[in-house]
């Protein structure tokens, strides 16, 4: 029986396109060329930092980011950001009685974040809070131990095959893989999408699902 459902957080609960044309506009690029070239990169497997090298060779993206922090333009996760999907899931899942976290590759500062947007969910983490990323096992294995179940009843949702599906079925967990955002799209045709326990077009079909799963 799955007893918790964790998130990811960037293209799974949020959309992180504002974040990106912010980036753009800091870096003085058309926001439509910045977005071609991000998805671009995503489609070819590399890294998403590499969309840095097509219009500011040899950044140092940390330091950028230190300075648009200090200049109160940093990464920040807004109401607004979130799939019109993502709310109303999490509560549709909680009202199943379900433990709901929250967990991704984030910076610290998403966990008030995100409790200030309204989640309501039992748990919120970040890879900078537990200072574990992932793909690495221990940020699966962290997850369960905050969950407080076995890995087998947890679901982990996400749009990335390579941080998302894959380690978390290594971990033992039902790994659901949702096709949206620029990963999501791109890692659809996969050959290693058949390791997904299962695939969804939108968070909507999700809490029916679960239900399947466990009805199974």
């Amino acid at each position: 029986m799955i007893r918790a459902v964790v998130f990811d957080v960037g293209e799974t609960l949020v959309d992180e396109t504002r974040q990106w044309a912010l980036w753009a506009d800091w870096l003085g690029v058309p926001r439509d060329e910045f977005s071609m070239a991000f998805h671009d990169v995503i489609a070819s497997g590399a890294h998403h930092r590499r969309v840095f090298d097509h219009f500011a060779p040899g950044l140092d993206v940390d330091a950028a980011e230190r300075a648009r922090v200090e200049a109160g333009r940093g990464y920040t996760i807004e109401p607004r950001d979130f799939y019109p999907d993502a709310l109303p899931c999490l509560a549709a899942l909680r009202s199943q009685r379900l433990m709901v976290g929250i967990a991704g590759n984030q910076p610290e500062a998403a966990e008030a974040a995100l409790h200030a947007c309204g989640t309501s969910v039992d748990f919120i983490a970040t890879s900078s809070g537990w200072g574990i990323e992932k793909p690495s096992p221990l940020f699966f294995e962290r997850i369960a131990d905050v969950a407080g179940l076995p890995p087998c009843a947890i679901a982990y949702v996400g749009d990335r095959l390579d941080n998302d599906i894959i380690p978390a079925r290594n971990a033992g967990m039902v790994a659901i893989f949702l096709r949206r955002g620029p990963w999501g799209l791109a890692h659809a045709n996969s050959p290693d999408i058949g390791r997904a326990s299962a695939r969804i077009e939108a968070l909507a079909a999700l809490p029916t699902l679960i239900r399947q799963l466990n009805h199974r």
